[in-house]
């Protein structure tokens, strides 16, 4: 029967494996996990932390493009509302 982990274990298991405080052997004794597995899941966290900040970065930039979109479209919606308002005002002006 296969086991399965959660996100938060794997996270734990590899963090303490990167600190390198214990061998793989020792965390996979008191984790109950192979060591390979220990190994693959401290492998994917070096190779996947530049991507949590630039992703973050990433996405972050995104959110701040359409924010701009729908900001300057209020803006044009706006200005074209107080051209209206302006011609009107001035039909009863005179």
């Amino acid at each position: 029967m296969r086991r399965s982990y959660s996100g938060d274990f794997k996270a734990k298991v590899s963090l303490e494996a990167v600190k390198g405080d214990r061998s793989l052997s020792e965390l996979a004794s008191k984790y109950e996990v192979h060591p390979n597995q220990i190994r693959k899941w401290k492998k994917q966290l070096i190779t996947g932390l530049p991507d949590i900040f630039s992703e973050r970065r990433r996405r972050k930039d995104e959110n701040d493009e359409g924010v701009k979109a729908k900001l300057y479209e209020e803006i044009g919606r706006l200005k074209v509302e107080l051209d209206w308002l302006k011609k009107k005002s001035a039909m009863f002006d005179d």
